[in-house]
């Protein structure tokens, strides 16, 4: 299956504008990239931008179901590109004899502009409950050629209101009950980063959101079904007023209790993400802490294998990395106080690269401080533990290992940058 994520950094109420700047990350794209697309996700409210404070700030950008801006757009590009094509927008629903209702919707058309789908968001997160009703559960059924698929919006992969208990996993069990193949996620996923610090590497994945969204998918992994799921996360970028988005989507593959990366993006690029998940993906998450559904932690399993060489490598993520493949793990639910370790090797046994190890969190104490530089062709630190590491003890280990390639390590999670890195 060939799939597309459209991430852009829409700004809110400006809608000719950000079609224009969706058309703009469309038109960037390489031609190949476009052809025999399946399936083209584009974010949470993606014409409208996201952050209305109120059913007065946001009553000039609804929409009429199935009728509106954001739905004929995905219609022409349906049939330009010959896919499905999905799109969030903030939708009016009209109710014979009563006043309108409203909704976060995804609209839902085929490669034909027919319509296949309006689903809307079941759980709402505080901004959008200030002009949005709740759905009516999440979606689950077929969907065109796709068979089974199972479709949310954002929130509604979190705890239902951050009241139910993280152990409830409404979304993922539903997932599970729709014996889905296919789980569409549009979002408009807020980063938990400060601003300043977080805009500064635009190409860098947030790697707290990944592992976050990933442990709202724990049933899935732990059913270790020999089945594959592929999970879409068509995030957006940019931000608005005070919100600040985390981009990073990504194309997930789910089989045999592994978790298989497709494809990523940075944290605040626009750009086209696309991947074919009928080739090998470009890395492994492996957790080696077995977690059980509520979360409690096990022991940990052996180091995975280094991930196969892939057409969908690295340069989806970052075209200056189109060397680097990346295995990390993570051992706790909670986006905060993530140990990471990782693998990153390159086909070239010669390349030469400058290899840091710091702490991120601004401090600018000396712990995972460190830089060395080799040519050695892999990097296999697990299971060393860099949260108890002094620079020297880092250095040390990896020196150790042997290293190629850029990695940070930091304290909330693990960022890599490329090998230009000053």
């Amino acid at each position: 299956m060939k799939i597309a994520c459209l991430q852009f950094a829409p700004q809110v109420g400006d809608v000719s504008n950000n079609i224009a700047r969706a058309e703009t990350v469309l038109s960037k794209a390489d031609p190949e990239d476009l052809e025999n697309l399946d399936l083209l996700v584009l974010p949470e409210m993606a014409f409208s931008g996201y952050n209305f404070k109120s059913v007065g700030h946001i009553s000039p950008f609804l929409e009429p179901t199935g009728s509106g801006v954001s739905s004929e757009w995905p219609r022409t590009a349906a049939r330009k590109y010959g896919c499905t094509v999905a799109v969030g927008y903030p939708e009016r629903a009209e109710a014979s004899g009563a006043e309108s209702r409203y909704y976060n919707a995804l609209i839902v058309v085929d490669g034909d502009g027919e319509e296949l789908a309006n689903y809307r968001k079941s759980f709402l997160y505080y901004t959008t409950k200030t002009w949005a009703l709740e759905g009516q559960g999440f979606y689950g059924g077929k969907l065109g050629s796709f068979g089974q698929v199972a479709m949310g919006i954002c929130m509604d992969i979190n705890p239902y209101k951050f009241e139910a208990p993280w152990n409830a996993y409404e979304f993922a069990f539903h997932v599970l009950q729709a014996r889905a193949n296919l789980v569409i996620l549009s979002t408009a996923w807020l980063t938990n980063d400060e601003r300043t610090g977080f805009l500064s590497s635009p190409g860098a994945p947030d790697l707290g959101t990944l592992t976050y969204w990933v442990r709202r998918l724990e049933p899935l992994i732990r059913t270790e079904s020999p089945e594959e799921t592929i999970v879409v996360f068509a995030n957006r970028c940019g931000t608005e007023n005070e919100a600040t988005y985390a981009g990073t989507s990504t194309v997930l593959g789910i089989k045999d209790g592994e978790v298989s990366l497709y494809g990523l993006l940075g944290r605040g690029v626009e750009e086209l993400l696309v991947v074919d998940t009928d080739k090998p993906p470009f890395a492994k998450i492996i957790d080696p802490a077995e977690e059980s559904v509520d979360g409690e932690p096990g022991a940990p399993p052996a180091p995975a294998e280094n991930p196969e060489d892939s057409d969908n490598g690295p340069r989806r993520a970052r075209a200056s990395q189109a060397h680097h493949h990346y295995t990390w793990t993570t051992t706790s639910h909670p986006p905060s106080a993530i140990p990471i370790f990782v693998d990153v090797y390159t086909p070239d046994a010669d390349a030469d690269a400058d290899v840091y190890v710091y702490d991120d969190n601004g401090d600018n104490d000396d712990d995972y401080e460190a830089a060395w530089h080799d040519s050695s062709s892999s990097l296999s630190l697990l299971p060393v533990d860099w949260r108890n590491m002094t620079a020297a003890a880092a250095a040390a280990a990896a020196a150790a290992a042997g290293t190629t390639g850029v990695c940070v390590v930091a304290e909330g999670g693990l960022v890599w940058e490329d090998t230009d890195r000053g």
